[in-house]
């Protein structure tokens, strides 16, 4: 009668198959396997005729193309009288592309299915890696993972890769690989898990590709990095602290008490920045993360949003507006990113009615912004709808007239607001110049520190006291620190 019998030939080794699966060979005539590449293949019984779709690997351009057309024709065979027998690698549901679409599709179209069993490569796998999966693991595709450009788990647990069936496979995992680990962490390849002749490696990641044993029956274990490795993990340690028994400091913030703490830990992280020390930006990075997490834990407790919900918005937001990467809208510079970014933006808004009310271009600037930075995203905005100079000419021309009127001005409130026009129109002169104002006053004022230090250090050495030396006495330790700090 029509229908399909899909059948799991086990990791490999013909002592492995099922009772179910042998009597279901022993009694068919012919199989239409996924693959003839499998050692259980030449075990099989000497009567039946077997077919193989081997060659659709051949003619196609892509796996998801070879998966189509096999899950096609054997539904076209399942609706012939006798019904066809489809057999698998491993466990027919487990790993398997086709067997699942099978399933699906034939249930879809009401046609009868037998599911038979079959011992999959997991369990061997863990058997010669003398490992429980348990409490928890990541399992993943090899060629899913070379596909992405970070893995899809989280370091903390231990990974097993299936199917990593060549070098060239196995070379792109690698690198997905070493977003998250390092290239000596310590990782295993199993060969022909469960079969006579099994090998496990013990190796090196950014070894891998170079065994040449790397085939259809290899996989790859992949130790965790240990605890507090991973963000979920953070996570929850954020969550303990604001347990009922947790921390009576962190249980005691608030959104609001916690303001302050996120403002410092973001100059901090600028503050790294700006000495280009990857050490120190590593660890505040972190503490700027603990205020991130610490804002949505509490958030989670008063029924406000939850953190994947944080990251889904944040996700979806990225994809909706750089349409050049995930879409087909061209682009040909950086600027025209920014034109579509903001037209998105705009359109954002009135979609969720915010478009009553006219709407300012400066709408959108944080009102808590440091003066320079905010008068650096005021003239940013304004500059984008024409509001600007035609050329860094006329913003020296701007820069020298502020400048002659706070020279004239005749009251401190004048001179007050002279001197704010003129740090404007030198905020826009940077701003033409491709220069961060913010970074760049940073980065002035640290090495004035830098220079002021060493002209105090030079007159301790000297026996003399700052605020008893000259004018030209310190101009020249002024000079002589810069000397210094120049010097390569």
């Amino acid at each position: 009668m029509p229908g399909i019998t899909l059948l799991g030939l086990g990791p490999g080794d013909p002592a492995l198959l099922t009772r179910a699966a042998w009597q279901a060979l022993e009694a068919a005539d012919e199989i239409y396997l996924r693959t003839g590449q499998h050692p259980t293949v030449a075990h099989l019984p000497p009567h039946l005729r077997v077919h193989t779709f081997d060659h659709l690997y051949e003619q196609a351009d892509t796996f998801e193309q070879v998966y189509e057309a096999i899950v096609g024709e054997v539904l076209r065979l399942g609706r012939r009288p006798q019904g066809v027998l489809y057999a698998v690698p491993g466990h027919p549901l487990v790993a398997e592309t086709t067997g699942v679409a099978v399933l699906r599709e034939a249930r879809a179209a009401d046609l009868p299915v037998r599911v038979i069993d079959g011992l999959s490569f997991l369990e061997p796998l863990w058997r010669a890696l003398a490992l429980d999966p348990f409490p928890q693991s990541a399992l993943v595709d090899a060629l899913e993972l070379a596909r992405r450009l970070t893995p899809p788990f989280p370091p903390s647990v231990p990974a097993f890769v299936a199917q990593l069936y060549d070098r060239h496979l196995a070379s792109h995992v690698k690198l997905t690989l070493m977003h998250h680990y390092p290239d000596e962490h310590p990782v295993t390849l199993v060969h022909r898990a469960g079969l006579p002749d099994q090998a496990v490696r013990p190796m090196r990641l950014y070894e891998i590709d170079r065994d040449p044993d790397i085939g259809l029956l290899t996989a790859l274990y992949v130790p965790p990095l240990g605890p507090g490795t991973a963000f979920e993990d953070f996570e929850h340690l954020i969550a303990r602290l604001r347990a009922p028994d947790g921390c009576p400091w962190d249980r005691k913030q608030t959104h609001a008490s916690l303001r302050p703490f996120l403002l410092e830990e973001t100059y901090e992280v600028l503050e790294a920045l700006d000495r280009g020390d990857p050490q120190a930006l590593r660890e505040e990075l972190g503490d700027l993360l603990l205020q991130i997490v610490l804002h949505t834990e509490i958030a989670v407790e008063e029924g406000e949003f939850t953190m994947p919900q944080v990251i889904q918005t944040v996700h979806d937001k990225i994809v909706r507006r750089h349409p050049h990467v995930f879409g087909d809208v061209q682009v040909e510079s950086a600027e025209e990113v920014v034109r579509n970014w903001e037209a998105l933006k705009r359109r954002e808004k009135q979609a969720r009615g915010e478009s009553d009310a006219p709407a300012s271009v400066l709408d959108g600037v944080p009102a808590a912004l440091p003066a320079l930075a905010k008068a650096q995203a005021v003239s940013r905005k304004a500059a984008k709808v024409g509001f600007d100079w035609p050329s860094v000419e006329g913003v020296w021309a701007k820069v020298t007239e502020e400048l002659a009127e706070l020279q004239t001005a005749s009251s401190p409130e004048r001179r007050a607001a002279e001197l704010g026009d003129l740090l404007f129109a030198i905020v826009n002169l940077a701003r033409h110049l491709n220069i961060d104002a913010e970074a760049a006053l940073r980065e002035a004022t640290a090495r004035f520190m830098r220079r002021f230090r060493q002209m105090e250090r030079q007159a301790l050495a000297q026996g003399q006291e700052m605020a008893h030396l000259s004018l030209a006495e310190m101009d020249a330790l002024w000079e002589a620190a810069k000397r210094e700090e120049e010097t390569p």
